[in-house]
């Protein structure tokens, strides 16, 4: 094992699906560190990353733990990325294992070094599928996952464990820490075995402990720390550990490996590929705008030194924060390698970094595309304004939140990666900015179109004293290919109306079909002036505007102007054993039919399927796939295509935007 060399402050990352204890294993962490007296004071809202520094053996870590819900899987990369190591939390059940797959596939992908600690070892049954639950796991990794201790069991119950590098065994004695015990002669059998597993794992890697172990040499202890160590700081493997945050069981064994064995703050620079400089540079990870602080900045120191009242970014930091859970503490200067909150970053966004004199670009992930919405309008008048500033700040929190502004449908509308999702921005919106809103399914961006062609003339004529108003013409109304949009052309002939008002008459007919006949947009149509006449002194460009808008509103009720609806082009992924549920979620939907399937390319086990479904079918998708892939599943989406709609389903959804519109002049 290594000596007592101090190091800098590292940074631990807890990750894994909802319900699996994580937030238990961070207070088990803390109690361990001294940092916590008694569990219980450290819980908080499960959709958010929370961050605690502690010192263990003289080191300084942060623990991170990362929401495990798939709707705020966005806050939860967020916390991997700034990382030195993470923790996947697991419960002995394989069922559940593809739960899990996301995060083993962006660990892998991001090349984060990683380890697994099995939790809830203490339920009955638990030890007895430790294996089962490792080997499905192992089907999801693209590193090797190896075990790195075995459990000692009386019955059901893990009374210890035997690490299967010293060839030691260790008893529970409580909530206490873990003491030497004698190894059972009848586990001797299954830890001999479970050692060489572990040894030919490791010697795949190396080619010196290969031969060592052709030569049936022994390796020492010392060395084969040494070859774990190298490589998980490599990310060539997943150590394996398990244990009972709620009990303290095996939480100071995952101590002491992570101290020996996870990577430096200048590893971790390096590996996610900061530029080389001097002084300071801090990387922004968590925004939040918080009540009677104003902006705070959740940041890694990753060189140099930060100081209360120094310059980051061209502001100026007010106040720096070592992070405890819910609550923070001021501090005068925070080293290379902690996580502090910085007050007043007000020019830094979300994953950019900071040096004295600038904001900064730095690698960082992508915000997901939004998958669910909700139209807001709150319910206090003269609230619109301040509405508009807290989504701003919320978004800016949140990246995986957007704001759209449908001109079209006067509304305004707030995407995110779920219900629940959608939820906690209302409640932010509510706690933090006293705004109470009416919330309502966001009208579908339906358009319209014309089957058939119409000439069709159109005069506008008034007079009122002084000069009057004159405008005639003589137009083709004409179906263009579905796509096309607007065209407008003109074949008159011998001047019978000027060019100088073939514009307006353009104009006029843009201005017309912003909502047709049906109440929405009109699109995939030509416009052809043909013929008309005009006044030498009463005709004017509003005159011809008129005139076309006449002849428009008598043509368009010929033309069958028929219903269009979005169709979007979906991809679909999730493990391949659900592949048959999503292609059944996709097929029971209205007008949802499959293209393609395929495997995934970068992920084990997985598939990607390509479908069509209406725009006006994407409501309650992204829970309903969840749900059928224990929140594995995700898609994305893009507007393909316009369709046309008939029979009831138009005549439901005409009705509905008429009344809209209605209600819309009456107020």
């Amino acid at each position: 094992m290594e000596g007592k060399t101090l190091r800098s402050p590292r940074v631990a990352a807890l990750v894994g699906p909802s319900m699996t204890g994580k937030t238990a294993l961070l207070e088990a962490l803390l109690v361990a560190c001294g940092a916590l007296a008694k569990k219980g004071v450290a819980r908080e809202h499960g959709a958010e990353l929370t961050a605690a520094t502690a010192e263990y053996e003289g080191e300084r870590w942060t623990f991170i733990d990362c929401p495990g819900a798939p709707e705020f899987a966005q806050e939860a990369a967020h916390g991997l990325l700034i990382a030195d190591v993470a923790v996947v939390v697991v419960d002995a059940d394989a069922s559940r294992a593809a739960a899990v797959s996301p995060l083993l596939a962006l660990l892998d992908a991001r090349k984060v070094p990683h380890v697994v600690f099995v939790n809830k070892v203490d339920v009955p049954g638990a030890a007895a599928r430790l294996r089962e639950t490792l080997s499905a796991l192992q089907g999801l990794s693209a590193r090797p996952l190896v075990m790195r201790e075995l459990p000692l069991r009386d019955g059901h119950n893990v009374t210890g464990y035997v690490d299967l590098v010293s060839e030691r065994a260790y008893g529970y004695k409580g909530h206490d820490e873990a003491l030497i015990t004698q190894l059972p002669e009848s586990v001797l059998p299954e830890e001999h075995e479970a050692r060489r597993v572990m040894l030919e794992q490791l010697a795949d890697l190396d080619d010196h402990l290969l031969a060592e172990l052709l030569d049936d040499v022994n390796p020492t202890p010392e060395e084969v720390y040494a070859n774990l160590r190298n490589d998980l700081r490599s990310d060539l493997l997943v150590d394996v550990f398990f244990g009972s945050a709620e009990q303290d069981h095996g939480v100071r064994r995952l101590l002491k490996a992570l101290r020996h064995e996870a990577p430096e703050a200048w590893e971790t620079a390096a590996r996610v590929g900061l530029p080389p400089g001097d002084g300071a540079l801090v990387q922004s990870f968590k925004t939040v705008h918080a009540q009677h602080v104003g902006k705070l900045s959740f940041a890694r120191v990753w060189r140099g030194e930060v100081s209360d009242g120094m310059t980051l970014g061209g502001d100026r930091v007010s106040g720096v924060f070592r992070l405890a859970g819910p609550k923070h503490t001021k501090v005068a200067r925070a080293a290379a390698g902690e996580v502090v909150a910085l007050g007043h970053l007000d020019g830094v966004r979300t994953g950019q970094g900071a040096t004295a004199d600038r904001a900064l670009d730095l690698p960082w992930i992508e915000a997901l595309q939004p998958v669910a919405s909700l139209a807001l309008k709150p319910t206090r008048l003269g609230d619109d304004v301040k509405l508009s500033g807290a989504l701003a700040k919320l978004t800016e929190e949140d990246p995986s939140l957007r704001v759209e502004q449908n001109a079209d449908a006067h509304e305004l509308v707030l995407w995110g990666q779920g219900d629940k999702h959608l939820r906690l921005a209302l409640d932010r919106l509510a706690s933090r900015f006293g705004l109470e809103v009416r919330t309502e399914a966001p009208q579908v961006p339906y358009r319209e179109t014309v089957r058939r062609s119409i000439s069709q003339h159109g005069r506008f004529k008034h007079q009122s004293g002084g000069h009057g108003a004159f405008g005639d013409v003589v137009i083709d109304v004409v179906p263009q290919p579905r796509g096309e949009g607007f065209a407008f052309d003109e074949t008159v002939t011998g001047g019978a109306v000027p060019k100088q008002y073939y514009a307006s008459v353009e104009k006029g007919a843009r201005e017309f079909f912003k909502q047709g006949p049906l109440g929405y947009p009109v699109v995939d149509v030509k416009v052809v002036l043909t013929h008309g006449s005009y006044h030498a002194v009463d005709s004017s460009d509003m005159a011809f505007q008129q005139a076309t808008r006449v002849a428009l509103t008598e043509a368009m009720p010929k033309c069958e102007p028929a219903l269009l609806e979005p169709v979007l082009a979906l991809t679909l992924t999730a493990p391949s054993e659900f592949t048959p549920r999503v292609q059944r979620l996709v097929t029971g939907r209205r007008g949802g039919h499959l293209l393609g399937l395929d495997q995934h390319p970068t992920t084990r086990g997985w598939d990607v399927i390509e479908a069509h479904v209406p725009q006006a079918e994407l409501r309650e998708l992204a829970t309903e796939l969840r749900t059928a892939t224990q929140g594995a599943g995700t898609f994305t989406w893009s507007v393909d295509h316009l369709r046309e709609v008939d029979g009831k389903q138009a005549e439901r959804v005409i009705s509905v935007r008429r009344k809209a519109l209605a209600d819309a002049r009456a107020q």
